[in-house]
């Protein structure tokens, strides 16, 4: 397995690590701060370095079991096995996504009660599906989302029994991916404090530690993709990362 150095510290954007496989459909480790792609999250990409060589990984998946494999870019030298290499993050990429993730939570906060039915995490673009006949404007949409992201509310996340779910089926979001169940714990992310959070569901992503590290954000496009089917893109009006 892969201890995912990630979900202790999602700022880490680098760490030693020893190699467990290596090949080119993957690269095991095991620790690593790369996020693999999972939730509409892209994997982080970056790179493995030792002894003078390096590997740019392009993404990071999940593998077998608990495992995370770095996908090297074709053609790279690979570590050997049992070797140790240092894992670098593409960290303006990582901070790009966090802060998208962080916004797309909001968005579920601006529209309390609509199902998301899909969404896509990018760091030049991200967007989320909603079951939603009737939307707000484009603009009163995007007004609602950076008002919640300069009030700086704090973002933190906790584990928790499974079981939470059975008793408040409504902490998930998503129509079509349901968080895991049979480990007996699930992680919660939370917008906002414990008394009144701005928003809480099952999550095992990436996000800033405040809202306002996410800076302004722009609403694209509000689009139809169905009778009740809502599409709503966003950007990051910088297009920088932190």
């Amino acid at each position: 397995m892969t201890e995912r150095l990630y979900l202790r510290d999602p700022m880490l954007r680098d760490a030693e690590a020893a190699v467990l496989a290596s090949a080119p459909d993957g690269i095991v480790l095991d620790r690593s701060p790369f996020y693999p792609r999972a939730g509409g999250q892209p994997g982080d990409a970056g790179t493995l370095a030792w002894d003078g060589a390096a590997a740019p990984i392009t993404e990071a998946v999940k593998g077998e079991g608990e495992a995370v494999r770095h996908l090297p870019a074709e053609g790279t030298a690979l570590p050997a096995v049992g070797s140790m290499v240092r894992a670098t993050i593409d960290w303006p990429r990582r901070s790009a996504h966090m802060r998208m993730h962080t916004a797309l939570h909001l968005l579920c906060a601006v529209l309390p009660g609509a199902a998301v039915t899909g969404g896509q995490i990018g760091a030049d673009r991200s967007r989320l599906d909603f079951d939603l006949p009737d939307p707000p404007a484009r603009d009163a949409i995007e007004a609602a989302l950076n008002a919640l992201i300069a009030a700086d509310h704090p973002v933190s996340a906790e584990w928790v029994d499974e079981s939470v779910l059975d008793d408040n089926p409504g902490l998930v979001r998503t129509l079509s991916v349901k968080p895991p169940r049979g480990t007996g714990r699930l992680r919660l992310v939370r917008i906002g404090t414990s008394e009144v959070p701005v928003d809480l569901q099952p999550c095992g992503g990436t996000h800033v530690a405040r809202t306002g590290l996410i800076g302004v954000v722009r609403v694209l496009k509000l689009e139809n993709k169905g009778r009740q089917n809502r599409r709503i893109a966003i950007a990051l009006a910088d297009g920088e990362a932190p």
